[in-house]
């Protein structure tokens, strides 16, 4: 069997280049006793490879999450002919043994034969972007009727979910985005307000969206954007830390500054925490995957993928998310 997977080449240096990443072709050998082989369906590009890719050494295949069909296999808990996700990485084929295969720590699990759901949907609503929407805003945030949520990075796999859990919550939803076009499609998910940060001042617009103040906020870009958000906070506001996108790309020579956020943080007594998802919630994995499913088949929640066709167009993919060109889940079909 051989297999197509892209390693990396050259470390990043500010935004991703195609250059970085070397496509390779290999011959994988037979599977023996606890090993399963399995062929990539849909694969994964998200934000924080490009902050995870430092602790890969140069030559490993890139980190990423894939659904899988499994084509064979010497392992009962993984039985021919299943679906599965799993931190594979860019590799059209892989050979697992079950456990976590990356420096993410996410080991594979099989996807539920009766959802009568698209498979792709594993990579987003119902993977770990949905989960990281369902942990950070319900357990750290703990958002309650009436309260006023911002989430920043709203147009992206995350952001768009919390946007629609905060709904369903009864909440006010401001969702912080790059395009008018992004935010005329967030105002039809439900978000009551989307503030355009290319081209509005943040901070009159927040003013003018959030006058009575913010209780929850969802982050995925830290930077003075969020300096933005924290100093409006209300009194025990709570703010969730995803991501910081922000800084993903930046060099020595052009390192994002912000205003001071500690004087905010001690006046109002606000709770702030960052959380990986895979490691804090791992043990909770399903519930989310099993919330989420209801929801969309309630039609409460909706899902937007941007499709990429063709494994060899991983790279440009990867960089366009950086970029912010995606809407939703950025998901490539080999």
């Amino acid at each position: 069997m051989k297999a197509k997977r892209f390693v990396l080449e050259k470390y990043f240096e500010g935004m991703p280049k195609e250059s970085d990443l070397k496509l390779v072709e290999e011959e994988l050998p037979e599977i023996t006793d606890g090993e399963f082989l399995v062929e990539a369906v849909y694969l994964s590009v998200d934000p924080y490879m490009r902050a995870y890719v430092s602790g890969l050494k140069l030559g490993q295949t890139m980190i990423g999450c894939q659904v899988a069909k499994i084509l064979q296999s010497k392992n009962s808990s993984y039985p021919v002919g299943r679906y599965v996700s799993g931190q594979f990485g860019w590799t059209t084929h892989f050979i697992s043994n079950g456990k976590a295969q990356d420096i993410t720590n996410y080991p594979p699990f099989l996807i539920p034969e009766d959802n009568n759901v698209p498979l792709s949907l594993f990579l987003g609503i119902l993977g770990r972007p949905g989960n990281s929407a369902y942990f950070g805003l319900l357990d750290i945030c703990n958002p309650q009727p009436g309260e006023t949520v911002v989430v920043t990075g709203a147009g992206g796999a995350v952001g768009y979910h919390v946007g629609q859990i905060a709904k369903i919550k009864g909440c006010t939803v401001v969702g912080i985005t790059g395009s008018d076009e992004k935010g005329a499609w967030l105002k039809r998910l439900g978000f009551d307000h989307v503030i355009n940060y290319k081209t509005e001042d943040i901070s009159l617009a927040l003013d003018k969206a959030v006058p009575e103040g913010i209780d929850c906020y969802f982050d995925n870009v830290g930077g003075e954007i969020s300096s933005c958000v924290i100093q409006r906070m209300n009194k025990y506001g709570r703010i969730a830390v995803c991501g910081s996108i922000s800084m993903y790309n930046a060099t020595a020579e052009n390192y994002p500054t912000a205003r001071m956020i500690q004087p905010f943080l001690v006046t109002n007594e606000l709770y702030m925490k960052g959380f990986i998802v895979g490691r804090t919630y791992l043990n909770r994995w399903m519930e989310a995957i099993d919330q989420n499913t209801k929801w969309y088949k309630e039609g409460k929640l909706q899902n937007q993928e941007t499709v990429t066709e063709g494994f060899e167009h991983m790279p440009k993919a990867f960089i366009g998310i950086m970029s912010g060109d995606n809407w939703g889940k950025a998901i490539i079909k080999p």
